[in-house]
């Protein structure tokens, strides 16, 4: 039902551990962690963005590929503040996943609470498991479960 678009993940993420510990500076777009399970007639995934705005989080869905974007933000702005550590990366995190035609990207909703996106994406109609009504010889009827 859901594929991952980058084979690199743990790449980029140790890559970002290395060289984003300059104080003030600007990550270029990275992974974000995710759990994703199916529960009963829905999917249901979760990206980990602590201390991001809501507002500052992007959703778009294109030929089922859903792309998830989020800025953190620096929360010191003025410029007298000597920043003495600075350890929380900042700039734009983005995850993109492809979904299945199984799942009925038309109906996803999304809820954002103590850092956690959580999308649920409901099972399309057509991909549910439905019973078959067969009719046989002489009138008798036998139900096959798809």
């Amino acid at each position: 039902m859901l594929m991952r678009t980058d084979p690199f993940r743990e790449f980029d993420r140790l890559t970002q551990q290395v060289f984003n510990n300059v104080a003030g500076t600007w990550s270029r777009p990275t992974a974000m962690p995710m759990d994703a399970y199916r529960a009963g007639d829905e999917f249901v995934v979760a990206f980990d963005l602590p201390g991001i705005d809501p507002d500052a989080i992007e959703l778009n869905i294109e030929r089922n590929v859903l792309t998830v974007k989020a800025e953190r933000r620096p929360t010191v702005t003025d410029e007298s503040v000597e920043m003495q550590v600075s350890e929380r990366p900042l700039g734009v995190f983005s995850r993109q996943l492809f979904l299945g035609d199984t799942l009925d990207t038309g109906r996803i909703k999304a809820d954002y609470d103590t850092g956690v996106l959580t999308l649920r994406i409901p099972v399309a109609e057509q991909a549910k498991p439905r019973k078959i009504e067969i009719t046989g010889g002489h009138g008798a009827r036998k139900e096959i479960k798809a």
